[in-house]
């Protein structure tokens, strides 16, 4: 029996067959030689040698995969509509096109274009922030771990910051509040029980080394039964009476009211400041909706004691982020973020418009509409859904499938679920739609 193996060519003669191809011979002779490799491991499991053409195809291939870049853009339909994994918070149309201006050249990034020289990249959002919470100041930095991270840093080095036992919390990624406090240097002392910090609890365990209390909303999760949490504004009284700061730490960040919208309320900025806390960090990929970075809100001469620290240098946000968060801001301070922030078009489509949709797709793909939940992710509103209408198909290895929508270019993420494929229209943004059905139509042939 002859061996299959001496049927492949050798990398040099399979690179010769592809001299007319535009890329670089070290990544042509690689590519062969992933593509030879590939053609053994085929062998080895029985198949036969691969034709010419075959192999020829398999380089041509291997090259157009790493023509594509790492991080992607893709079709997000699995309901869950601020999806840690797959880049949070989608940008409105407007954001983007604020990035993409000033990517294209130079920008006023740090320049006065009034005065005529050197200015801050700060005074791009803080009026606006300002404007819109009622704060007397603000502050921008990469995210919001780094937010709680500068503020306790400028704030509470060597001091002790006074916090429940129940929100010493972890958020994704490994972020524990008791770690990061830690590394900022300043004194973590908890309080109360893990479901119960009365007022009380914090008052007695207040010392002349205590600069701060501290309150870390349990965005991403939620506790039940008996339970006792001391309100913000008990918190401000205590702290202002003894001549301490309140640091309220709000997560997701919301600046509309998701009670109106068929969620439990989510605390929001302005209910902190309202409160009085001194200063109140939160995310702007979020709820939010914008970019990817930490917001600090609140007094006026804190937010100019963080922006003198060097760690704000260090954590400062680029002027893309800039640019996107700028414009999102600018949505809710002209009363257009329901129908301009991705985010929030989601959360309030009505159940009559993904019905519409989800029977478009079954015309299209076949399966079934079926009554499903949405989920706001991010770690915000635990617990929390939004009925859907979403298209359930029936398909031969629904894990395998998967797997070939996410080969897909762009590729599509969906979800499993009693052995079938759920496609959720909620976050599928609807000018994406023609390319899903596209992409499911191919792999279902």
């Amino acid at each position: 029996m002859s061996n299959p193996f001496r049927a492949l060519p050798s990398v040099d003669a399979l690179a010769s067959r592809l001299e007319n191809n535009d890329a670089p011979r070290p990544r042509l002779i690689a590519a062969c030689r992933t593509a030879l490799d590939q053609a053994r491991d085929m062998i080895r499991l029985g198949e036969g040698p691969p034709s010419e053409a075959e192999l020829v195809a398999a380089v041509a291939r291997i090259l157009a995969e790493d023509d594509r870049l790492s991080l992607r853009s893709v079709i997000n339909a699995t309901g869950v509509i601020v999806h840690t994994n797959l880049g949070r918070a989608p940008l409105s149309t407007e954001a983007q096109q604020a990035m993409i201006d000033v990517a294209r050249g130079y920008s006023n990034l740090e320049y006065d274009l009034a005065a005529g020289r050197r200015g801050k990249r700060d005074t791009h959002v803080e009026d606006l922030i300002v404007e819109i919470t009622g704060a007397e100041g603000a502050l921008v930095v990469n995210n919001n771990a780094a937010a709680v991270y500068l503020a306790l840093s400028a704030l509470a080095v060597g001091r002790e910051v006074i916090i429940s036992r129940g929100q010493l919390v972890e958020i994704g990624g490994g972020f524990r509040v008791p770690d990061v406090m830690r590394q900022s240097n300043a004194h973590l002392v908890e309080v109360g029980t893990t479901n119960r910090t009365r007022l009380a609890d914090y008052a007695n365990a207040i010392t002349e080394q205590t600069v701060a209390l501290m309150r870390i909303h349990s965005s991403n999760f939620r506790m039940i039964g008996f339970t006792e949490e001391t309100s913000l504004d008990a918190m401000v009284t205590l702290a202002h009476e003894r001549d301490l700061i309140v640091l309220d730490d709000l997560g997701s960040g919301t600046l509309l009211d998701t009670g109106l919208y068929g969620l439990d309320h989510e605390p929001t900025v302005f209910e902190s400041i309202t409160a009085g806390a001194d200063v109140i960090t939160f995310s702007g990929d979020k709820l939010l909706g914008g970019p990817q970075a930490g917001l600090l809100v609140g007094r006026r001469d804190l937010i100019e004691q963080l922006k003198r620290h060097p760690l704000a240098r260090a954590l400062r946000p680029d002027k893309l982020c800039l640019a996107g968060l700028a414009m999102t801001l600018k949505h809710y301070r002209d009363g257009e973020a329901i129908e301009k922030i991705p985010v929030w078009q989601m959360i309030t489509m009505p159940l009559a418009q993904l019905e519409a949709r989800a029977r478009v797709w079954t015309g299209r793909l076949g399966g079934k509409v079926r009554d499903a939940t949405s989920t706001v992710g991010g770690g915000s509103l635990p617990g929390n859904t939004l009925p859907t209408r979403a298209v359930a198909l029936q398909v031969d290895a629904p894990d395998q499938f998967v797997a070939r929508l996410r080969q897909a270019d762009p590729p599509v993420i969906g979800r499993i679920q009693d052995d079938l494929l759920w496609l959720d229209p909620r976050t599928v943004l609807p000018n994406q739609d023609e390319t899903l059905l596209a992409i499911v139509e191919s792999a279902l042939a």
